[in-house]
């Protein structure tokens, strides 16, 4: 055990606190552009009329459907 250098790991220890801060400020310039939901979770209401106008009438028949519910998730901040 005597023979582990301490001086090594202090070093990258000091290391990785100075990236530790740099990494925080991205994320919390990041954040305002991120969705606050999980895609899943968000629009609940046209994703549940998509979905249920597809298993009836078939995904070429519900465009309008498809289309407003891409709309709302567009508006909540996602990239689809």
């Amino acid at each position: 055990m005597d023979a582990l250098p301490t001086q090594n790991i202090s070093s990258s220890v000091t290391l990785s606190r100075s990236q530790e801060g740099k990494g925080q400020a991205a994320k919390e310039t990041g954040s305002d552009t991120k969705p606050k939901k999980k895609i899943c979770c968000a629009c609940p209401d046209t994703k549940k009329l998509r979905d249920e106008c597809v298993v009836e009438h078939g995904e070429a028949a519900c465009s309008k459907w498809i289309d407003a519910h891409l709309k709302c998730l567009r508006a909540e901040g996602f990239n689809v």
